[in-house]
């Protein structure tokens, strides 16, 4: 099983226009194989001192069976048609694959 932190910076004033879209797209991952979870999630102000808000990126938190399902998803046909769909609304992504230590 691995981890999945994918961080895309949204261009400024488009993250709700964002999450509707990345939404619309959620159950389709969901019902891959090997998907566990998929959920994006943004900044929670927590008053903690070492947190960095950023209201223009979105989080997503993911889980997979293994690193053969990720692979899958990011060939998915519906996976190309949401990156078309958003292209004009994010910045830049970075992505961190983990696994238990």
């Amino acid at each position: 099983m691995i981890d999945v932190i994918a961080s895309i910076r949204v261009r400024p004033g488009r993250r709700d226009e964002f999450l509707a879209k990345f939404q619309a797209n959620v159950p389709k991952v969901l019902a891959e194989d090997g998907c566990l979870r998929y959920s994006p999630t943004v900044d929670a102000d927590s008053g903690l001192g070492a947190q960095q808000l950023d209201e223009n990126i979105v989080t997503i938190v993911e889980q997979w069976e293994s690193v053969a399902a990720l692979h899958a998803h990011l060939k998915a046909p519906h996976m190309a048609a949401y990156r078309e769909t958003v292209k004009d609304l994010v910045e830049g992504t970075t992505l961190k694959v983990l696994q238990a230590a």
